[in-house]
């Protein structure tokens, strides 16, 4: 099982100033976020795409080309590409060429995302949710599997045998899918026969055994070979120096960012006792001391029926960037070797 970090990059206030930190120091703080998770060992790094105030992660191709020519070992990716909003080429381009600036260290994962920003914002109708992922998704793979590609369909002009360029160095581009909790998406990925990432953010979970076994079923019902069906996650988590450290350091910032979301959605507000309920043992948060988090990841996937990798999204809006440079150093050092160990 494979240990990684994902980043949202989100705008932070720091605690101990109590003052905005501004968007170019932030995105280089991320840089060397990204560059320490390269030295202790991580297995990769993800960029998330968000298209609202609090998040600098609108641009998520142009930051992992950066950070692709500052790291040597890591794997990089996106966390996701939200491809409902996106032209599958340029997507295609994108990560084509980021693939060739890393020497074949690019991970591209595709969903649909867990806010709505994005379509408004280049014309898009919700009540075509469903479709522009599963058309866009569609010609994604066609493009990577042919340099030519003729295809037509509705949310998109129709390509009559246009070459896209440039080629990736892997072939082929690995292709992950983005998915919540609907049966459909884990079912569709595993006739697809592409990797699967699954975003928890609440709940328990073991709750999402069923889903990742249906996905499985639904990849061998296809004929795809089970070393093809692999399973990641995308977790909430925190690495400190003693669990009781974890909490207080993620706790403000995780209200503040949770508070919002619950303000936009109708939800009832976070309460101190929800999160500690949900950094609990059966809880969606990994979160701890490095011998809690790492026993509690080798559980997680025992629970699955067995992970291939693991991404902790240790970013919040009131995480100093110390801390966080500390979360990634002892998740890399420490957790990782570990986890390693007991798999």
């Amino acid at each position: 099982m494979h240990l990684g970090a994902d980043s949202f990059v989100s705008a932070v206030t720091d605690p101990t100033t109590e003052r905005l930190v501004g968007p170019e120091k932030r995105m280089a703080d991320l840089l060397e976020e990204i560059e320490l998770a390269d030295r202790v060992g991580l297995y990769s790094f993800g960029i998330g795409e968000h298209h609202r105030s609090e998040y600098y992660d609108s641009a998520p191709a142009v930051i992992l080309a950066a950070a692709a020519a500052r790291t040597s070992r890591i794997r990089l990716g996106s966390a996701v590409t939200v491809l409902s909003a996106a032209d599958p080429v340029r997507v295609f381009q994108q990560f084509a060429t980021l693939d060739l600036i890393a020497k074949g260290r690019i991970d591209l994962v595709v969903g649909r995302g867990s806010f709505t920003e994005a379509f408004p914002l280049f014309g898009l109708s919700l009540g075509d949710y469903d479709t522009l992922f599963s058309e866009k998704l569609d010609l994604l793979l066609q493009i990577r599997d042919s340099e030519q590609v003729t295809w037509s369909g509705r949310h998109r002009p129709a390509l009559t045998g246009q070459g896209v360029y440039p080629r990736p160095l892997q072939d082929p581009l690995p292709i992950w899918v983005g998915v919540g909790g609907s049966p459909e998406s884990f079912a569709r990925a595993g006739l697809l026969g592409l990797p699967l990432m699954v975003a928890i953010i609440g709940g328990e979970p073991r709750q999402f055994a069923p889903l990742i076994d249906l996905y499985r079923r639904a990849g061998a019902q296809a004929g795809h070979a089970p070393e093809k069906l692999q399973v990641g996650l995308h977790v909430f988590g925190y690495v400190a120096d003693s669990n009781q450290a974890a909490a207080d350091t993620i706790y403000p910032g995780w209200h503040e960012m949770f508070a919002k979301i619950s303000r936009e959605r109708g939800f009832s507000q976070p309460s101190r006792a929800q999160f500690d309920a949900t950094s609990g043992p059966n809880g969606a948060f990994f979160m701890g001391d490095p011998d809690t988090v790492a026993e509690k990841l080798v559980r997680i996937s025992g629970q699955l029926g067995g992970v291939d990798r693991i991404s902790l999204q240790m970013t919040n809006p009131r995480l100093a960037h110390a801390d966080l440079l500390r979360g990634i150093e002892l998740l890399g050092t420490e957790v990782a070797p570990k986890v390693a160990a007991a798999s």
